[in-house]
């Protein structure tokens, strides 16, 4: 994943069990696998997730999902359990339940971001049908887990440096394909999903200009939440003009709510101040909250909190926010 302007690559390991390989076979030789209601347990099944302004903190912490040890760390750090814990996921890789078990443990809400990337995978393939045998095991196993879950399909589909995303993938075959995984999630009765459509904040880099996102907008029918992804790179930058103009692109399409996806700053930038100024941008536009990177990206740009100062700039921060009512 190439840099950018205002956001950031990164690379995760991968964790591809046994299991994972046979999903993947079944997936590749377009076999669907039948939901088997009778399996389910007893009890309703939690539909939406509170939308309420300024009550979402969430974070990506190094070794996720492998391992909780970076989440509790961050929680410990800042004083406060975050609301949303995020993870990215590799085509043909399962959903993680242990994992996300132990985010709802810790009164949180997994957010997994897949990314439709690896040998043979193609968005038009995933909007054909090719997939559906390994959608299918994702969204059992889902709908199987009984706790809230925010999907994300190929995030930042407006940047260039993915395959599936601007200059690689047709905006109307990432549309097809979106479309195509909603429907197929809600037949198979997965009905704890809050589909979170994520995009690049618009503004220009060396390598060009990163577009506004309403190409790639699936219609509001199979969007939950939007998801912006942007990040502090230089002491200059502020909230508003950071995030403002991909926020009014957003609200010509739709008045869905917005998470702030992903972000972050490095020490660079000023981290104490900008950390002051995500929770007041969160405020003053009204969105939902944000999920912090607390991380190293590919390129070696650090965002993980850095210093006492910045740490008295989450804590307090964190204390201005409500906790999202189910």
């Amino acid at each position: 994943m190439k840099h950018r302007n205002g956001s950031h690559p990164r690379r995760r390991s991968r964790i591809l069990t046994m299991g994972a390989a046979i999903i993947a076979a079944a997936a590749i030789t377009g076999g669907v696998i039948l939901y088997n209601r009778s399996a389910d347990p007893v009890g309703p099944l939690p539909v939406h997730l509170p939308a309420d302004a300024g009550s979402y903190l969430g974070v990506y912490a190094p070794g996720a999902p492998a391992s909780y040890d970076g989440v509790t760390a961050f929680t410990g750090a800042i004083g406060t359990r975050p609301d949303v814990v995020m993870y990215y996921s590799g085509w043909f890789e399962p959903f993680q339940t242990g994992f996300a078990a132990k985010v709802a443990e810790n009164g949180a809400v997994p957010l997994v971001q897949i990314d439709p990337e690896g040998k043979g995978v193609t968005v038009a393939a995933i909007a054909a049908g090719k997939f559906d045998g390994y959608l299918s095991a994702y969204a059992e196993a889902v709908r199987a887990y009984r706790h809230p879950v925010i999907l994300s399909f190929g995030h930042e589909m407006n940047g260039s440096w993915s395959p599936w995303g601007y200059q690689h993938t047709s905006p109307v075959a990432f549309v097809a394909a979106w479309r195509h995984i909603v429907r197929l999630f809600r037949a198979l009765g997965a009905q704890n999903v809050t589909w979170l459509w994520t995009v690049n904040i618009v503004n220009d880099t060396p390598h060009g200009r990163i577009p506004p996102p309403a190409p790639w907008w699936p219609g509001s029918s199979y969007v939950t939440w939007v998801g912006i992804d942007g990040y502090y790179l230089r002491s200059s930058w502020q909230f508003a003009p950071l995030f403002g103009p991909t926020i009014s692109e957003v609200r010509t399409l739709t008045s869905a709510p917005i998470l702030i996806a992903e972000t972050g700053a490095t020490p660079a930038a000023g981290q104490p101040g900008k950390i002051t100024d995500v929770f007041a941008g969160i405020h003053a536009y009204g969105l939902l909250g944000f999920v912090w990177f607390d991380s190293t990206n590919s390129v070696g740009q650090a965002f993980g909190i850095n210093g006492p100062d910045a740490l008295a700039a989450f804590r307090k921060g964190a204390g201005s926010y409500t906790r999202p009512r189910s």
